[in-house]
C-alpha cells in the first residue's frame, strides 16, 4: 500500500504479487459519512480475471496448497488470525472508513468476530480429511474411508455490508479444505479485503497463486469468476436477484454453488415477552448496522395486547439514537454504505406512506447538522398499520426501516412470519422458553434466535430457505461445501474365491461351470 495525499492505492493482488489492472482503470472510494475520498483501487479487467484464474488453478495443480496436509493448513490459517489481530484497530477504521459501520461495531463485532470464525476454520482444518466408515464383511470383508478433497478453484463474491466478516466466511474454509481462492469484494468496501491479502503476503503465509484478490465491476469481474470453466465452485452472498444469475450460469457447466441471499426476519414476540429485554431486542434486530443486515428483522410481529405499549416504548427508545459520525464512539447510528442506498431506502418510505403504513418516527429528512450534511444517512423509521401484504413488508429494504405487524393469536403470527419468499432467519421473544422453542420449528428460516437476534456462532451453521440461498456457511457444514467426497474401498479378502459378482462378466472355468453351461 503506497500513500497519495493521505490517500491508500492498492491494485490487484494476483499470484503473489501486486499489479495495476491491464488497462491502469482505477476507481477512488469515498467516506460514505461525509463523501470525502479514502482510496484509489484498480478496476480488473476480463484479462485480469483469466489472469487470477490462471494462477489460482496452477497454484492448485501444483499441489503448493492442495496438497498440504491439515494440519499444516490449520498452522497458517492460525497464524494468519493472529497477524490480524496484531492489526485489529488499524483493520477496524478501515472497516469504518470504507463502508460507514459504527467503531464501536466494527471493533467490538465485525473484525474480532471475524478473526474468531477464522480460528473455528483452521480447527477444522486440523479434523476434517478423512472418515473410516463401519466395518463391512458382506460379500467379503472390505475396509472403507470417506475422503473429503479440495474442490479446486473457488470464485467467491462478497457484499458490501460486512467486507472483513465475508471476507473471512469466503476464504476460511476455502483455503481451510485445500482450494485455491479468486476473491472479489463488493467494488464499494474492499480495503480491508485488501489490507488481508497485503498483510498475508508481507508474511509470506501462503504459496503464490492460492489466494488472489480482484476489485472491480460485478459486470467485468463476478460474470467471468461464474462462467470461467477453470472456476469449479463459485460463492456468493449478496441479493436474491443476482443469486439467480449465479445459479443458472453455473448450472450450465455444473459448478458447485453456495448462495447466502436476501431476507425479511420476522421478529415474532409472544403476550409473555419481557419488554425490557424485548423493545431493545427489536431495536438490535432492525437497526444494527443501519439496518443493512440480510438477517436484519424488519418486520415485528406484535400481539394486540402489547401493541400500543411495546410501540410507544419502541418509539421512544429509537428517537433517542444518536445518528453520526460512526467513527464516534457515542455514535449509534452510522450511515449507510453510498448515495444509491439512502435513495433506495427513501423511496422505499415513501412506498410504505403509499401503501396506507403509519409514519411512527424517522422517515425522510430531519438531519439538520451540518457536519452530516454529505453523508448517506436515514434516521431509523418505524411503520406501524403495516399488512403483511405490503411491498415494505415483503422485498428486502436492506436500511433502517421496521415494520410493525399486528397479530391476534399465535398461529395467526406464525403464518405471518412464514409468509414471505425468504427464509434465512428469525427471532421468538417469550418468557417461556418450552413454547419459544415450539414455535422456532414452526418457522421456516435457516437461524431462529430465541430472545436474542443477529448472534451468529461460527461452529452453527448458516443460511437460509426459499429464496434465501442455497447451502450453508460457518459449521462443519462450511468446510464440506468446499469439498468433494471420495470413497475409497478395500478388499481384505485378497482372494478370488467367494466374488460370485465377478462372475457375472468374468466367471471361473471350473468343471461345475462348465457342465453347467454345457446343458
Amino acid at each position: 500500500m503506497t500513500q497519495r495525499a493521505s490517500i491508500s492505492t492498492y491494485g490487484l493482488y494476483i499470484n503473489g504479487a501486486w499489479s495495476p489492472s491491464s488497462d491502469a482503470a482505477t476507481e477512488t472510494l469515498y467516506n460514505p459519512a461525509n463523501g470525502e475520498p479514502v482510496a484509489i483501487v484498480a478496476r480488473a479487467t476480463q484479462a485480469d480475471t483469466d489472469r487470477a484464474i490462471a494462477a489460482a488453478r496452477h497454484s492448485f495443480h501444483l499441489g503448493s496448497w492442495s496438497n498440504v496436509d491439515g494440519a499444516e493448513r490449520a498452522r497458517v490459517l492460525s497464524a494468519i488470525a493472529d497477524l490480524l489481530e496484531e492489526h485489529v484497530d488499524q483493520l477496524s477504521v478501515l472497516e469504518t472508513l470504507n463502508g460507514g459501520a459504527t467503531v464501536r461495531k466494527t471493533s467490538l463485532l465485525d473484525i474480532p468476530v471475524g478473526i474468531d470464525h477464522l480460528r473455528y476454520f483452521a480447527e477444522l482444518a486440523r479434523e476434517h480429511p478423512r472418515k473410516n466408515l463401519p466395518y463391512i464383511d458382506f460379500p467379503l470383508p472390505s475396509a472403507n474411508a470417506m475422503w473429503r478433497e479440495p474442490i479446486g478453484v473457488c470464485g467467491q463474491i462478497i457484499p458490501w455490508n460486512y467486507p472483513f466478516l465475508m471476507a473471512i466466511w469466503k476464504i476460511g474454509p476455502a483455503l481451510a479444505a485445500g482450494n485455491s481462492v479468486v476473491l472479489k469484494p463488493a467494488s464499494l468496501t474492499p480495503l480491508t479485503a485488501l489490507r488481508m491479502a497485503e498483510l498475508i503476503d508481507e508474511a509470506g503465509l501462503l504459496p503464490p497463486g492460492v489466494l488472489n484478490v480482484l476489485t472491480g465491476a460485478g459486470s467485468v469481474v463476478g460474470e467471468r469468476l461464474i462462467e470461467h470453466p477453470d472456476i469449479d465452485k463459485v460463492a456468493f452472498t449478496g441479493s436474491t436477484e443476482v443469486g439467480r444469475h449465479i445459479a443458472e450460469v453455473a448450472g450450465r457447466n455444473l459448478k458447485r454453488v453456495t448462495l447466502e441471499l436476501g431476507g425479511k426476519s420476522p421478529v415474532v414476540v409472544l403476550p409473555d415477552a419481557d419488554l425490557d429485554i424485548t423493545v431493545d431486542g427489536a431495536i438490535w434486530a432492525a437497526f444494527m448496522h443501519s439496518g443493512q443486515s440480510c438477517e436484519a428483522g424488519t418486520r415485528l410481529l406484535l400481539p394486540s395486547s402489547l401493541h400500543d405499549e411495546f410501540v410507544e416504548r419502541l418509539v421512544n427508545r429509537v428517537e433517542q439514537l444518536v445518528i453520526g459520525d460512526p467513527h464516534d464512539l457515542t455514535t449509534d447510528i452510522g450511515p449507510l454504505v453510498s448515495a444509491a442506498q439512502k435513495r433506495t431506502v427513501e423511496e422505499y418510505i415513501k412506498l410504505g406512506l403509499a401503501e396506507g403504513a403509519t409514519l411512527r418516527c424517522g422517515g425522510i429528512g430531519g438531519i439538520d447538522d451540518p457536519e452530516l450534511a454529505n453523508g448517506h444517512f436515514v434516521r431509523p423509521t418505524v411503520f406501524t398499520d403495516v399488512k403483511n401484504s405490503m411491498r415494505i413488508a415483503q422485498e428486502e429494504i436492506f436500511g433502517p426501516v421496521l415494520c410493525v405487524i399486528k397479530y391476534e393469536h399465535i398461529s395467526e403470527a406464525i403464518n405471518i412470519a412464514n409468509d414471505t419468499s425468504y427464509g434465512l432467519a428469525a427471532s421468538v421473544w417469550s418468557r417461556d422458553l418450552i413454547e419459544a422453542q415450539e414455535i422456532a420449528r414452526r418457522i421456516r428460516a435457516g437461524t431462529v434466535w430465541i430472545n436474542d437476534h443477529h448472534l451468529i456462532n461460527a461452529r452453527a451453521p448458516f443460511g437460509g430457505y426459499k429464496d434465501s440461498g442455497i447451502g450453508r456457511e460457518l459449521g462443519p457444514n462450511a468446510l464440506d461445501a468446499y469439498t468433494e467426497v471420495k470413497h475409497i474401498h478395500t478388499d481384505l479378502s485378497q482372494k478370488r474365491e467367494g466374488r460370485i459378482w465377478v462372475d457375472i462378466v468374468a466367471p471361473q472355468l471350473d468343471e461345475s461351470f462348465a457342465e453347467f453351461s454345457n446343458m
